[in-house]
């Protein structure tokens, strides 16, 4: 359980760091252009665990159907939310941007209830309504108003959180393996930036530093990251304990956009969090108390 946490603990770290990085990345390098580069490391590196674990073996178990669903997954869950996030962390402050992410698990109880037919509760509701607050909270004292930029950054990070939560679930009912399926979605992310990039940008020449962002951002955030918290979760009794501490992704990252990109923390934004994520620590706490009470 210990090297569980510890895990865990390591990927929240690096999760926290993306806002930061991508926001830092973003300033010199078209938005495409990241996602697309950053999603090839992704994939050269998922690659070789693969060979490396033997799962590359299984991509001959899957058919022409089932590639068709992952691309589908891929190209809504990881590009379509990578694309839109990354436009909403170049109009907003990486701390705006980093807490409408985190709607997603709301966005997630909501396609949970349509596409798996689960059933909308008073409380779940009552989730709902706190985390729409906090987007509230955070849009009207960020002079989003009176920026046209910074409302449509503010659309694009929501649409964003949706498309996450939308994929969550459709990846949960398909269930394919996580190791070859994450490597085919940043596949596929990574070739849809790559053409999208090559026709709405101007393309530049990247330069030493932001190749370390790139490495980073790919590497350790989309592949490393991941396979982490795949070994955190794995053989815990109770899954609670270990996703919980996915909800300190947005405070750390706070406090490292405050220490790396000089961002003042806003009363506004810390609020805002506190509803968002109050909101999502609530719905889970209802599961949890459900849990029990059949267990009963």
């Amino acid at each position: 359980m210990k090297k569980n946490y510890t895990f865990a603990l390591i990927t929240v770290s690096i999760w926290s760091t993306m806002a930061a990085v991508v926001k830092k990345m973003l300033s010199d390098i078209p938005n495409l252009e990241a996602l697309s580069i950053s999603s090839f490391f992704a994939v050269a590196f998922l690659l070789i665990i693969n060979i490396k674990n033997g799962n590359i073996k299984k991509l001959n178990t899957y058919s022409l159907k089932d590639y068709s669903v992952m691309g589908g997954l891929g190209f809504v869950g990881l590009f379509l939310y990578s694309a839109l996030y990354y436009y909403g962390l170049a109009n907003l402050t990486s701390q705006e941007a980093c807490i409408l992410n985190y709607l997603w698990p709301i966005m997630l109880v909501i396609f949970s209830c349509i596409i798996l037919k689960e059933k909308m509760t008073v409380m779940k509701a009552f989730a709902m309504i706190c985390s729409f607050v906090g987007i509230i909270i955070l849009s009207t004292g960020s002079g989003a108003l009176t920026s046209g930029n910074k409302i449509f950054g503010i659309i694009s990070c929501i649409v964003a959180a949706a498309c996450y939560g939308l994929f969550s679930v459709l990846n949960k009912k398909y269930d394919y393996d996580q190791n070859i399926s994450m490597m085919i979605f940043w596949l596929v992310t990574g070739v849809c930036a790559l053409i999208a990039g090559l026709i709405t940008e101007e393309w530049v020449m990247i330069k030493g530093v932001e190749w370390i962002g790139m490495i980073w951002l790919g590497v350790v955030v989309d592949g490393l990251a991941y396979l982490l918290w795949a070994l955190a979760l794995k053989g815990v009794d109770n899954t609670a304990k270990i996703a919980n501490l996915a909800f300190l992704t947005p405070f750390l990252s706070l406090i490292i956009s405050a220490l790396v990109l000089k961002e003042k923390i806003a009363t506004r934004s810390f609020v805002a969090l506190v509803f968002i994520i109050g909101g999502i620590l609530l719905q889970n706490l209802c599961e949890l108390l459900l849990q029990k009470k059949r267990k009963v």
